[in-house]
Formats: C-alpha cells, sequence, structure tokens
C-alpha cells in the first residue's frame, strides 16, 4: 500500500509540475525563472545532438525522454530518473521524445558548490570513498525530491514569497541530492580536500586555459596530485584523459565561433589554439561527423 500511495503521490507531483510549466512556457526555448539557479528547458520535437559545456547541475525531466553523451559513454534518462553533473563536463545531449501535444519539459537547477559545503559542515557525512566517482550520473526520482522540486516551482506564481521561501526549498533540494543513493558524488565536489575537489581544480584551470598548449606537469601542480595519479583521477571524473578534454573544449568553441561569430574555417582553428587545419578538421570531423565546412552549411539549414 505503501508503494502505491508513493507512485500516487510522483504521478500527480509530475502531473502538477507539466501544467505549472506548459503555462509558463507556451513556446520551446530555455528559460530562465525569477529563482535564480532555476531554468526551465521545452522543446516539441526530437532534436539533433546538442554539444555543451555543461556547468554542475540537477537537471529533472517532467515529460519526454533525453540521451546525454559523455565521450562514448550514453546516458538515458526520464521522468523516472534525473541527472546530476557535478564538475563541469563537456557534453552532448539530444531530446529523444517530445511532440506539440506532449512537449519534452525538463528544470534545470545550477548547483552552488558553497551551499553544499554549508549543508555538509551543518550534517557531516559518514564516510566518502577514496576514489571520485564519475561527474555525471543518473539517480531514481523519490517522492520527496518531487515534492521539493514542486514547492520551488510554485513560487514562480507567487513572486512575493520567493525571497524568503526559495533559498528553504534550494537548501532542501540539496539535501534530498546528498541524501540520494549517489550523494556521496556531491560531498565529494564540496570537502575542499577531496581527490574530486582536486581533479575539479584541474577542470576549472582547463577550461580558462584551453588555447594553451597543455602540459600535465603544470596541471598537475594546480591540482596537488602526481602526473600519473591526475591521470587516473581525471578519467575516473570525466571519463577522458586532460587532453581529450582539451579537444573537446576546443572543438565545441570553435563550432561556436563559427556559428555564432561568422570565422571561417581557419581562423576558428587557430583562435582556439589548433596550429594545423588539417589536423583540426580531422579531430573535427571524428567529432562532428564530418568536415568543419559542410557541418556549418548543415547547422545553417536547419536554423
Amino acid at each position: 500500500m505503501d508503494n502505491i500511495s508513493t507512485l500516487q503521490d510522483i504521478g500527480a507531483y509530475r502531473a502538477e509540475l507539466a501544467h505549472l510549466l506548459m503555462r509558463r512556457v507556451p513556446e520551446p526555448g530555455a528559460f530562465e525563472t525569477a529563482i535564480a539557479p532555476l531554468h526551465v528547458i521545452r522543446c516539441d520535437a526530437p532534436s539533433e545532438p546538442i554539444h555543451t559545456v555543461h556547468r554542475p547541475a540537477l537537471c529533472l525531466i517532467v515529460q519526454g525522454r533525453k540521451e546525454v553523451a559523455l565521450w562514448d559513454e550514453r546516458y538515458l534518462y526520464d521522468p523516472l530518473n534525473y541527472l546530476v553533473v557535478s564538475v563541469t563536463l563537456p557534453v552532448s545531449g539530444q531530446v529523444l521524445e517530445a511532440s506539440p501535444e506532449v512537449p519534452y519539459l525538463c528544470l534545470r537547477l545550477d548547483l552552488d558548490p558553497a551551499e553544499i559545503a554549508q549543508l555538509i559542515a551543518d550534517a557531516p557525512p559518514a564516510g566518502v570513498p577514496d576514489e571520485p566517482g564519475r561527474g555525471l550520473f543518473l539517480d531514481s526520482v523519490d517522492a520527496p525530491l518531487l515534492d521539493t522540486m514542486l514547492r520551488l516551482v510554485r513560487l514562480l506564481e507567487t513572486p512575493r514569497d520567493i525571497g524568503m521561501l526559495a533559498p528553504l526549498a534550494l537548501r532542501e533540494l540539496y539535501y534530498r541530492l546528498l541524501r540520494g543513493r549517489s550523494g556521496r558524488r556531491l560531498y565529494e565536489i564540496a570537502l575542499g580536500d577531496s581527490q574530486t575537489h582536486r581533479v575539479t581544480r584541474a577542470i576549472e584551470w582547463l577550461n580558462k586555459h584551453y588555447t594553451e598548449p597543455l602540459r600535465i606537469d603544470e596541471l598537475a601542480r594546480v591540482a596537488n596530485l602526481g602526473n600519473s595519479t591526475l591521470h587516473h583521477r581525471f578519467k575516473a571524473v570525466t571519463a577522458m584523459s586532460p587532453l581529450q578534454y582539451q579537444k573537446q573544449l576546443r572543438l565545441q568553441e570553435a563550432r561556436r565561433l563559427m556559428l555564432s561569430e561568422g570565422l571561417d574555417v581557419s581562423s576558428a582553428c587557430y583562435r582556439v589554439g589548433y596550429e594545423s587545419p588539417s589536423q583540426f578538421s580531422r579531430e573535427y570531423s571524428r567529432q562532428f561527423g564530418c568536415p568543419p565546412s559542410k557541418d556549418m552549411s548543415r547547422m545553417r539549414d536547419i536554423a
């Protein structure tokens, strides 16, 4: 009986969330809300893979289905599972299930490591694994988490209450995530001397210096880890080596520069740090499925 009641609660929470979001976002797009870390995404049709550098966030699908790719790994999720990105990662995402009648609806909550650290200070964990886990993971949606998210979204209907009540709901959401099956991975990003936190320092450094030649010795010093330890733990968190991670950043930024700013292939190649246009073209083709010029033509036709 308890399980039946729980499933009924989840169904009711999801139905109300869908109703509130459909009213708030009547057309496709990604929208900010009056609650700063909360965003709403709507798609009315399946999408092409969209490449992005994903910042730490909780992604909760209310309707539809999506696949996220991290290097050579695939993560399929839907309203039964939420996705957490705990460190900055270059990924691609593709909406698989959406229609104008039943659009894809997703809530993205940007994570604040400082808030997580404060919760940990107030309620220390029993223990944190020595080995860092993947910086992207799925976990099962439960009624308490969905209820907390629903109360946060309801606040958008009463803006005068946001300043007082949104911080309480956000704190509870962080608490629910930390208490989830994979919550220990969030502990790791907030604990100052954890292995994952050290890898996070290397990740953030790479995001600022990706156009420069990669020197592992320098990156290891930033992370305060030995070279081999950095390589092992970096791959455990990101599914990539530091060099592979840097290439992802360079290729995604080059694509953005060509598409959004109209740079030609050679200019984009040099702007992101490549010295060889032919190498750039080969790696771009492997990443996006076709050479840069052909990809730009295809993307502009879609747009």
